[in-house]
């Protein structure tokens, strides 16, 4: 059976505090949290978000690793530089291949050739931009 993602666990959440709430029973954000995960046949919220994480973990990484993903939306590939740090909180250094404009205006450009980030255990940065997606997002390259 497939797992879904953490997204759609919390919107499930979310809709059943929503639907509770419409026929008069309030409970609060945990609670249904709580109630989704044994739907999903976990013993509580912690060890779902813990199947689920793991499930999607990036592979360790080590130097000199290719990689490839998208960087202040544009897409990438380079190879790792400088590595530091545990799990959930990786920072990472990345020689690109080509050069990215991380700018988005005509009027003027910001050309990269190295960039950097933190990554969670998903490989993907804490920061976000204004729209919420990850400043920075790291896939290994299979060998």
């Amino acid at each position: 059976m497939t797992q879904p993602s953490l997204d759609a666990i919390k919107a499930q959440a979310k809709a059943l505090r929503q639907a509770l709430q419409a026929e008069g029973t309030v409970v609060s954000h945990a609670q249904a949290l709580e109630l989704i995960a044994r739907q999903h046949g976990a013993r509580d919220w912690n060890t779902l978000h813990a199947r689920l994480t793991q499930r999607n973990a990036l592979p360790e990484l080590a130097l000199g690793d290719r990689v490839a993903g998208h960087y202040l939306g544009q897409a990438y590939s380079g190879e790792i530089v400088a590595l530091s740090g545990s799990a959930g909180h990786r920072h990472v250094a990345i020689k690109l291949d080509q050069p990215i404009d991380t700018v988005r205006f005509e009027s003027f450009s910001n050309w990269r050739h190295r960039i950097r980030g933190t990554l969670d255990v998903d490989g993907r940065s804490h920061r976000r931009t204004s729209d919420g997606a990850p400043h920075l997002v790291v896939k290994k390259v299979p060998s």
